[in-house]
Formats: C-alpha cells, sequence, structure tokens
C-alpha cells in the first residue's frame, strides 16, 4: 500500500522477490538501487534490499579498482617498452650502416682486385 510519501511497499517487495529468484538484472533495470526504505515497509524487505544493494556497490567498486590497476599497469608496460625500444632501435641503426657499409668495402676490395689480377 502506498504511504504518504507516495512510496509504494509493493515496489520493495517485487525488489525482493526479484532478488530472491538472483534475477539482479530485472531488479537494476526496475530501479533496485535507487530504492530508499520508509517506516510501512517490512524490516526483513529492506534488509534484504539494503543488503543486495551494498553487495553491488561492493562489487561495482572492486570492477573499478581492477580496471583501473589493469589500466595502470598497461600503460607502465607499454612506457617500458617503449624505453626499451629506443636504445634497440637506435644501436640496430647504428650497426646496420656499419655492417653495410663493411659489405660494401669487402666487395668493392674483391671487384677492384679481380679486375687487375
Amino acid at each position: 500500500m502506498p504511504a504518504a510519501t507516495g512510496h509504494d511497499c509493493a515496489r520493495a517487495e517485487r525488489f525482493a522477490a526479484l532478488l530472491r529468484e538472483d534475477r539482479i538484472d530485472e531488479a537494476l533495470d526496475a530501479g533496485l538501487m535507487d530504492y530508499r526504505p520508509c517506516p510501512s515497509c517490512a524490516v526483513a524487505t529492506i534488509r534484504e534490499i539494503a543488503t543486495a544493494q551494498a553487495r553491488l556497490r561492493t562489487a561495482w567498486a572492486a570492477r573499478e579498482r581492477y580496471r583501473a590497476r589493469e589500466a595502470r599497469l598497461a600503460r607502465l608496460s607499454a612506457q617500458r617498452e617503449a624505453r626499451r625500444r629506443p636504445a634497440s632501435a637506435m644501436q640496430m641503426q647504428a650497426a646496420l650502416p656499419e655492417a653495410a657499409a663493411a659489405a660494401l668495402a669487402r666487395a668493392l676490395d674483391r671487384a677492384g682486385r679481380s679486375d687487375g689480377a
């Protein structure tokens, strides 16, 4: 029965029934997290809904912490990789031209010896 404030205690009973049936998504869609009890609602129903709300808030906070940690680890990994990459890329760039110059010098030397020999 609606209370004087316009609160519908039947809505609380519906939330409790959905929670008992493990139909959390339906309860959320129906406004579970916005539910505020009134003095007319049954104490057991209020407790059941409050427990579910607290459990969901805790789970969502944990999920946010996990996502933040994953993002932080990905960022640190990318930074670590970026620090490694330039050093190895510079070493390769420095090594490749010397190796190429040495190979070219040997090839030219061989070509010069074969013409004159």
